[in-house]
């Protein structure tokens, strides 16, 4: 069993690394264990979809329609994954998790906020999408971790979601700010 679990993370690795090598991504020949939180070649987000299959229910990688600016052929990293407290077996993604202040926490925290880009975006599209400002809702965490994005919506404080572009003068004090957020427009906010 060991050698199974084994040979097919050696298999995984050398698929990651041949499609990395190439310079081409394709979200559905990515296994499900990479899927979620990747790029294609052509920029678009990768979504784990879940079905039912012969041997019950099965999981494949798609191409969602949800453009990523700036970024292409890209599999986030483990360090990311952990750091950002989000789940590769994530079926789907939508802002949901945002309202749990342990998520919020971990999201907003400098070794995600600082260094994971491709998660901020996404989250900072979903938050935007539900008329939060993701820089208040990290403030908000970090200043009252029990205070939740429901909270910040019910109050009427969160300005509604970023059309056009991010207001580089609004997000110059904030982390994001190095990780080259401000300088490209966020795309249409979608949950996937």
């Amino acid at each position: 069993m060991a050698s199974l679990k084994f040979s097919m993370v050696l298999l995984v690795a050398s698929s990651l690394l041949v499609q990395c090598a190439l310079g081409s991504i394709v979200c559905e020949e990515l296994p499900k264990d990479a899927c979620a939180f990747a790029i294609s070649s052509a920029g678009k987000r990768c979504l784990l979809e879940k079905y039912s299959g012969k041997g019950g229910v099965e999981y494949q990688c798609r191409t969602s329609e949800v453009v990523v600016e700036g970024m292409s052929d890209y599999i986030e990293t483990d360090e990311c994954v952990r750091a950002c407290g989000v789940d590769r077996a994530s079926v789907g993604i939508s802002s949901d998790s945002l309202m749990e202040s342990n998520f919020a926490s971990k999201l907003c925290s400098a070794p995600c906020y600082q260094n994971c880009p491709n998660i901020v975006d996404l989250y900072f599209n979903l938050a935007a999408g539900e008329g939060v400002f993701l820089p208040d809702l990290c403030a908000a965490a970090r200043s009252n971790p029990r205070r939740t994005m429901v909270e910040l919506l019910s109050s009427g404080a969160a300005p509604g979601p970023v059309s056009g572009g991010l207001d580089a003068a609004a997000f110059a004090d904030s982390p994001a700010a190095s990780a080259s957020l401000a300088d490209s427009p966020a795309p249409s906010p979608v949950s996937i």
